[in-house]
């Protein structure tokens, strides 16, 4: 009798397996479907962006701040090129030539240097930013080819939702976008990616705003290189059809 039990329990137990087994694959599947949609809203609004910018000039502040104090404010007049990559013309006057005693020019000689250093280093993470903001499409598909996005909701907010890339430019680097689920647009993103190292690390996030009867555009966006407590604050305005 107990071996005629613990036979059925076997079954049973083999039946549940099975069954589970079917459960988690047809999730599986049933996901794949909506992965594929999501991942397409996203890259035709990279691309549908991109293409109507290309229409229109904008002005953009960059404020560079090192641990919390202001160190420089630039203005510029920008436009996407023939390569789709911006195109900046500064806006400010040139700053005016100091002189002073040789005290003085020794000091100043030392800020400077200070100044050299804190530029080139936000200059590389301008630089490596660019390579993510705005999203690619082709890139995009690359990153959902090899499996690398993964779909979901965005917490306290039902009518978005959001898609995590990983590896989408560096080993080991995170991009968060969320997309707007009536306008199949972005509406924020977010990175956790590094320099040369990745104990260099930097940290972005932005923000989309919608020109009116125009496309989609980066409205702010704010870049942390953590290891130096530098911040590049960038705002974009006054976007003209040209």
């Amino acid at each position: 009798m107990r071996s005629e039990l613990r036979k059925t329990l076997r079954v049973s137990a083999t039946i549940c397996g099975v069954l589970m087994a079917c459960t988690i694959l047809t999730k599986s599947v049933a996901q794949n479907p909506e992965m594929q949609e999501k991942v397409a809203e996203a890259k035709e609004a990279a691309a549908r962006n991109k293409q109507a910018l290309a229409q229109y000039s904008w002005v953009e502040q960059v404020t560079i701040s090192l641990k919390g104090e202001q160190k420089k404010q630039e203005h510029f007049q920008v436009r996407l090129g023939p390569d789709g990559k911006p195109q900046k013309t500064s806006m400010d006057s040139p700053p005016a030539a100091e002189s002073g005693k040789h005290e003085g020019r020794l000091k100043e000689h030392v800020v400077e240097k200070k100044k050299e250093e804190y530029k080139e280093y936000a200059d590389q993470i301008k630089a490596l930013i660019e390579q993510y903001v705005p999203p690619d499409r082709e890139m995009l598909g690359q990153a959902y080819q090899k499996g690398n996005i993964m779909v979901g909701p965005q917490p306290g907010a039902s009518e978005q939702y959001r898609l995590v890339i990983s590896n989408y430019i560096k080993q080991g680097d995170n991009m968060t976008l969320v997309m707007d689920k009536a306008q199949k647009d972005l509406v924020s993103l977010s990175i956790a990616t590094y320099l040369d190292d990745p104990k260099d690390a930097v940290n972005v996030n932005v923000q989309f705003s919608a020109i009116p009867d125009g496309p989609n555009h980066v409205s702010s966006e704010t870049i942390n290189g953590v290891s130096k407590q530098l911040t590049i604050a960038i705002q974009n305005s006054n976007y003209q059809r040209m």
